[in-house]
């Protein structure tokens, strides 16, 4: 009897040792890509889109700006606002070149932004999809999307600051007015040496807070997109290829990004209206000394309108704009992946 048991207990401990250990499950592999990562593909599907959708928007981009730092009531509403605005512009600021005071910082501070902010944060997403596994897919929630949009949008900021404040005195200043900068370069080599380093970070807190906004229309963005593919997926049925259910239409890019940056510039606003103001030199008037000041300042004098400044012009440039930039990197990022299976199979052809 003894012997007996004694033997279970053996093939039970046996069992025991020789049933397997768990194991993590294996790293996804890694997506093909036309440059040496996958991320590089989307950091120059995110700067040719910023430098196509800033060629076509600089008019009405060097107009938000202008109204934003305006304290004086501007003549007419809505579109009228805004072709008057444009109108005075060309007859008083050098022309149709006057339009595009400012164009050199804006197209580097907006690929540059564009280019960054797509490597960082396609870096970010393939880092939270790794530790989400392979068994959930490596799909992210809403929130883990809203933290790696947050994350790439602080970095962003901060190395970009610079070139916003550029960019902003040169949109609020003719090239005839002394001191003018001449170009980017001069730009930063003025306010370095006549303000330094907190010169080229002026507007940088509201700049970081302003992540939020990129963060909300990212966030809502892949989720609308996500949501699309999933109908895509159903309509298709189960024979379609991961290619087929993830190429969705122009119209789909337009109505998704559209949405999504209504809903982010709403809720965000404000704090563009006090980081214009903040980065503005005026010379009718002493300058904000802070962000209360310029809170404080600018209800007195204006009420809570003077907040939402230049809202409308946003509206009209921010949903062209956003619209643009999103089409753009969409198919530059469709392409590039078109091209890196290409050079796979000629590889392993």
């Amino acid at each position: 009897m003894s012997s007996l048991s004694s033997s279970s207990s053996s093939v039970a401990s046996s069992s025991s040792s020789s049933s397997p250990t768990p194991r993590p499950p294996p790293p996804p592999t890694p997506t093909p890509s036309f440059f040496p990562s996958y991320s590089l593909d989307q950091a120059f599907a995110g700067i040719t889109a910023g430098i196509i959708s800033t060629l076509c928007m600089q008019p009405l981009d060097l107009l938000k700006v202008k109204l934003q730092v305006r304290t004086t009531a501007v003549e007419g509403r809505g579109l009228t606002a805004i072709w008057s605005s444009l109108r005075e512009i060309v007859l008083h600021e050098g022309g149709v070149k006057g339009l595009y005071r400012g164009i050199t910082p804006n197209l580097v501070g907006n690929a540059s932004s564009w280019g960054l902010y797509f490597l960082w944060y396609t870096m970010l997403k393939t880092r939270a999809q790794e530790l989400n596994g392979v068994a959930e897919g490596g799909k992210l929630s809403a929130g883990q999307h809203l933290l790696a949009s947050a994350e790439s949008g602080v970095i962003t900021a901060v190395m970009t600051n610079p070139l916003w404040v550029v960019k902003t005195r040169m949109f609020t200043t003719s090239a005839t007015q002394t001191h003018a900068y001449r170009g980017v370069l001069d730009g930063l080599n003025q306010i370095a040496r006549q303000e330094g380093i907190r010169g080229l970070s002026k507007g940088m807190v509201l700049a970081l807070f302003g992540v939020s906004n990129g963060a909300i229309q990212f966030m809502t963005y892949e989720e609308l997109k996500r949501w699309r593919q999933e109908v895509k997926r159903k309509r298709l049925g189960v024979g379609a290829t991961e290619e087929e259910v993830k190429a969705l239409t122009n119209t789909e890019y337009i109505l998704m990004s559209g949405s999504a940056k209504l809903i982010a510039i709403g809720i965000t606003y404000p704090y563009q209206v006090i980081r214009s103001r903040i980065q503005y030199q005026p010379t009718d008037s002493p300058p904000y000394t802070s962000i209360p000041n310029c809170i404080t300042r600018t209800y007195a004098s204006e009420g809570l309108r003077g907040f939402y400044k230049g809202l409308a012009t946003n509206a009209v440039r921010i949903l062209p704009g956003t619209c643009v930039t999103f089409v753009v990197y969409e198919q530059v990022s469709r392409w590039l992946s078109r091209k890196a299976g290409e050079k796979e199979r000629g590889g392993g052809g």
